[in-house]
């Protein structure tokens, strides 16, 4: 008897913590989002490589290359993957300090996602208007 009203326990108890116990906070989300940009990183790494190659390889595959680039959603990917790569890099940043022992406790935990998120913003923007200024 014991045995079946354990059993039926186990069945309804979670096998692991879920959403369900708990709550949404703003530095698990920076947590994903900075597998997120880790991924995307490879798709961008791709992209420089197809243009690199284009432009070791001839006129025309660099033309073309540059085209896509050029293009209003080429700019558009170009500018997600500056803003990855500035994110990805202020996470790690973020991992480093707090493997040091610092911002680990819940506010600098805290403190520590948000100036990621910001800075990665505010490096972005200041990359692309450097860009276009000195574009010529």
């Amino acid at each position: 008897m014991a045995d079946s009203a354990s059993q039926r326990l186990e069945d309804r108890r979670p096998l692991s913590p879920h959403l369900q116990i708990y709550k949404m906070m703003f530095t698990m989300v920076m947590s994903g989002l900075h597998r997120i940009t880790g991924m995307c990183l490879y798709a961008g790494t791709l992209l420089l490589a197809w243009y690199f190659i284009a432009a070791a390889s001839s006129r025309h595959s660099f033309e073309l290359a540059s085209w896509v680039y050029g293009s209003w959603i080429g700019r558009i990917v170009l500018l997600g993957f500056t803003w990855s790569l500035f994110h990805h890099l202020l996470g790690g940043v973020r991992h480093a300090v707090w493997d040091m022992g610092y911002m680990f406790d819940p506010k600098g935990r805290e403190t520590a996602a948000r100036l990621t998120l910001v800075g990665s913003i505010l490096m972005t923007l200041v990359f692309w208007i450097l860009a276009y200024a000195y574009r010529g």
